[in-house]
């Protein structure tokens, strides 16, 4: 194992993982060389937060017994990636890339049942191309290629490790989204730790997202519950940041800014793309302090906003990995 690998497996051990995530991003946020927050607008746009969650998402509310739900949710967040293909997205009408690929899977679930560990471990691009309703051959190839071997990913270690059961993968982390969020990033398309400068940064996205998304769809109760829910952070991706950067939080310099607006995309862990990402989280802690509300909540309401026509209709950060 070299350093930097060490240094990875170190970032996402399961105890101390969440304060970890928070640290490193603050570290980031202040060595910034390309991104800052404003800390005026950072005030008001605290004031216009709520305490709570905002209200479920069509596809946060699968159907379904206890197991379908969870098996539906854990599969889903396993592919909940790819806006840097998203331009190129077959869409719904009305629908971004994201809610289009998360309306296609529903649709899929309704249709042939929740997602079992074979299935998944045995899965291809073709396949995926059908349950997301993509052309294939067709523009996103690649990404669906991507797809499936997340899934086998994810087919493997149920069926290896959880008696195929996502419930069982779930319940082994004993309430707790932390431990949980560790071991979804054994998984090497879930594994998102950025380097900057010494730093290993772990971010994890999909791995702390898929413990929300369980929390919200059950209420917070039963698999749902998690003693440290409050501990999560911000979401990592390229929308939340964008609606700091459109409320006037995060500020990026001249040529960051322009390489942006030209709709270029930027390379996955340059230290301009993990600014962008961890300033995000950090940010998200400043204004969580502010509002009271838990950093995931105010994540979820960002994100919500960032449909906004107005907002989307300008230009944000993308780059192709597997990480959002």
């Amino acid at each position: 194992m070299t350093r930097s690998e060490a240094a990875v497996d170190a970032s996402i051990a399961p105890d101390g993982l969440l304060a970890r995530i928070r640290e490193r991003c603050a570290e980031v946020a202040d060595r910034a060389r390309h991104v800052h927050i404003d800390l005026g607008a950072l005030g008001r746009l605290a004031g216009t937060l709520a305490s709570e969650d905002p209200p479920l998402l069509p596809e946060e509310r699968p159907a379904g017994t206890e197991e379908e739900v969870v098996a539906s949710i854990v599969a889903w967040n396993a592919v909940n990636f790819g806006s840097g293909w998203f331009p190129h997205l077959r869409k719904r009408p009305g629908l971004s890339g994201a809610r289009s690929l998360a309306a296609a899977f529903a649709e899929h679930v309704e249709e042939a049942g929740a997602p079992t560990a074979s299935w998944l471990a045995e899965m291809d691009a073709a396949t995926c191309a059908a349950v997301f309703d993509q052309p294939h051959p067709g523009p996103v190839d690649d990404l669906l290629e991507l797809f499936a071997r997340a899934w086998r990913d994810l087919g493997t270690l149920l069926l290896d490790e959880c008696d195929g059961s996502a419930v069982t993968l779930v319940a082994d982390a004993g309430r707790s989204g932390e431990r949980l969020a560790a071991r979804l990033a054994t998984m090497p398309l879930a594994r998102d730790v950025a380097s900057y400068d010494d730093l290993a940064v772990p971010l994890l996205k999909r791995a702390q997202i898929t413990v929300s998304h369980l929390a919200r769809a059950f209420g917070g109760e039963g698999l749902g519950h998690f003693d440290d829910i409050d501990q999560l952070t911000a979401f990592a991706d390229n929308l939340v940041p964008h609606v700091l950067r459109m409320t006037g939080v995060l500020v990026y310099e001249d040529t960051l800014a322009a390489h942006i607006d030209r709709h270029d995309l930027l390379e996955p862990g340059s230290p301009e793309e993990v600014e962008i990402r961890a300033c995000g989280v950090h940010a998200v802690e400043l204004l969580s302090s502010m509002s009271g509300a838990p950093p995931a909540a105010v994540d979820h309401q960002l994100w919500q906003r960032g449909q906004d026509p107005a907002i989307k209709s300008v230009p944000r950060h993308r780059c192709r990995c597997t990480w959002y």
